[in-house]
């Protein structure tokens, strides 16, 4: 069993920003898989499929991103999957959009809903992959960092980060199939747009 987990914040107010990648990357993986989400007996909700015999878990926290850990530990608790069947996927502001990061672990990178996560399962040794938000509307001043995440897409990136959400759907399903040592190789590259 694999569990991809989506960070997000639920509520249609959040629905199509920027820190919402996570759930976007996910919501696009249950309808490739032909699955669709409901409450989980915790705080998430989350999706049953399969792809190639593997049975794919899809999870989105429903504890808003600082708490997101909350979730994870809960579900790690339920399903007993082993931290490197994880796939934590999550929006990265050090990232030019359209860019994947596919890493094997490693530190929070100054990303709340992954330090919540670390912080629950009290390991930084879980496969996360990260999609790249940073633009030329990305601010200097960090103290506007919030309000930068939390803002939807324009239309010009619009259409970047649906490109993107499709390319992090196949490298989730890269991870399962060939291991994330070859679907790093594969995905952990610029897009030819950029």
């Amino acid at each position: 069993m694999y569990c991809f987990v989506g960070l997000g914040n639920p509520g249609g107010e959040y629905s199509g920003t920027r820190h919402n990648l996570g759930f976007d990357v996910v919501d696009h993986l249950a309808v490739r898989l032909r699955t669709a989400f409901k409450p989980g007996r915790g705080s998430f909700n989350y999706a049953v499929s399969s792809f190639h015999t593997n049975e794919i878990v899809l999870v989105k926290p429903t504890t808003y991103m600082n708490n997101s850990g909350e979730a994870v530990l809960d579900i790690r608790n339920r399903y007993d999957v082993p931290l490197e069947r994880f796939l934590i996927i999550c929006d990265d502001f050090q990232l030019p959009i359209g860019q994947l990061r596919l890493r094997a672990g490693g530190s929070d990178g100054g990303h709340n809903g992954l330090y919540s996560v670390i912080y629950h399962l009290k390991s930084n040794s879980f496969p996360r992959l990260r999609c790249g938000i940073a633009s030329e509307h990305t601010p200097a001043d960090k103290s506007l960092m919030a309000a930068y995440v939390l803002a939807p897409f324009s239309a010009a990136e619009r259409r970047l980060a649906d490109d993107m959400i499709a390319r992090a759907g196949e490298a989730s399903l890269a991870f399962v199939v060939h291991g994330l040592e070859k679907a790093m190789s594969q995905f952990n590259t610029k897009p030819i747009s950029q």
